[in-house]
Parts: structure tokens; C-alpha cells; sequence
């Protein structure tokens, strides 16, 4: 028998300290060795609860903001999921583990082409990638039970946010003024109520597809 990581016990206790309560939401942290998505050089950071750079100037999110934004989309197993920003693929490959089908859209080829071979390798079939705006989100697929956003937004992503289902749930970093905040989104009908979470730091969301990259 495999003995668990100790790196990983000890990131899954600091989680639990910061407000991580969905057990499903742990169990698929847990799963997901975050080394494998991790530039080689950060490799002895890779169970730090931080962020840390990866390639094309992006970032990999602090584990705790991928735990909380999870927990806050409330999955199950028939969710039809929406990622804006697949970048190292590593909060795609926690939603995979919830989720029945996650959409990941990014705009930078050489992140979508290795977040694709890493999904390849740990056998995660219910991705489905495509680079391009992620900005405009993915019609062609609409709607989605639930929608995240890897990026911050200028403002409430509206044309994003149409692609939701009605009762569905989208979870997105939004810039107001001189900070950003993590925004829920639940869609009743014709309507969009909002709430805010916490104060977060993300890259920009940047509209067009980076072809050179």
C-alpha cells in the first residue's frame, strides 16, 4: 500500500484551517498531486499553500483559492462545467474529479497543448479543451450547470455569465477599482444574484487568443 504523501497531509490540514469543509471537494484535492503541474524548478514548492509562476507569465492558484472556489460551484456528477483559463490544468483536473464533463477554454497554445498531455497521462477523458478567447466563453457548448473563471474580470462577465443554466452557479475574480473579489453568481430565471467571497489576487482575463504563444 502506497503511503500518503506527508506533503500532502499537511496541505490538506492547512485547507481544512482555511474554511475547506466539502469533504468531496478535499478528496479531490487529494487526488490531484499538484507536482505534476508544477514547473520542475518550483517542484519543492509545489505542496506550499501559494500560487506560483508557470509558463506564458501565468500563474498556478494558491491551493486554497482552488478549494474554496470549487466548494463555492456546489458540483455533483451531473455537472456540465465551463473553465475559463485552463493554464497548467491543474483546476481542471479537480473539477474533473467532481464533475460529469469540464469545458477549458485558454488562450495560450503551449499551456493548453502540456495541460492536455498531463490530463492525457492521469487518464482524466472528461476534459475537453479548446484554445481560444476566453473571453467570450463557449457558445457552441451552452449552457453549462457551472462556469469558473482563472482570470479576473473587468467587470461582471456578462456574456459569460449567459451561458449558464437557469440555477446554475458561476464563480469569477472581479476587479473593483483597486482590488479584485471573488464573485458567486447563481442564475433564477431571467436574473443573476451575486455574492461576494473574499479579496483574491489573479491574473488579467485577456480578450483574443495569444496565437505566437
Amino acid at each position: 500500500m502506497q503511503m500518503p504523501d506527508p506533503r500532502m497531509i499537511q496541505l490538506v490540514m492547512s485547507l481544512r484551517g482555511g474554511g475547506v469543509t466539502d469533504a468531496t471537494v478535499m478528496g479531490a484535492l487529494e487526488r490531484t498531486p499538484r507536482h505534476l503541474f508544477v514547473p520542475q524548478r518550483f517542484g519543492d514548492q509545489a505542496y506550499d499553500d501559494r500560487a506560483l509562476p508557470i509558463d506564458c507569465g501565468q500563474t498556478i492558484s494558491q491551493p486554497l483559492i482552488v478549494a474554496l472556489m470549487t466548494q463555492a460551484l456546489k458540483l455533483d456528477d451531473r455537472c456540465k462545467v465551463l473553465e475559463i483559463g485552463t493554464g497548467s490544468g491543474y483546476q481542471a483536473a479537480v473539477l474533473a474529479r467532481l464533475a460529469r464533463r469540464v469545458y477549458s477554454v485558454e488562450r495560450y497554445r503551449t499551456l493548453s497543448r502540456e495541460a492536455e498531455a498531463r490530463f492525457e497521462a492521469m487518464r482524466l477523458s472528461n476534459i475537453v479543451t479548446r484554445i481560444g478567447d476566453g473571453s467570450i466563453g463557449w457558445p457552441e457548448q451552452a449552457p453549462f450547470d457551472r462556469i469558473i473563471l482563472t482570470a479576473s474580470a473587468p467587470t461582471r462577465p456578462d456574456a459569460i455569465l449567459e451561458q449558464l443554466k437557469d440555477g446554475g452557479i458561476a464563480v469569477a475574480p472581479v476587479d473593483r477599482e483597486t482590488r479584485q473579489v471573488l464573485v458567486r453568481y447563481v442564475r433564477e430565471c431571467d436574473s443573476i444574484t451575486e455574492t461576494d467571497i473574499m479579496d483574491v489576487r489573479f491574473v488579467p482575463l485577456v480578450k483574443g487568443e495569444a496565437r505566437a504563444l
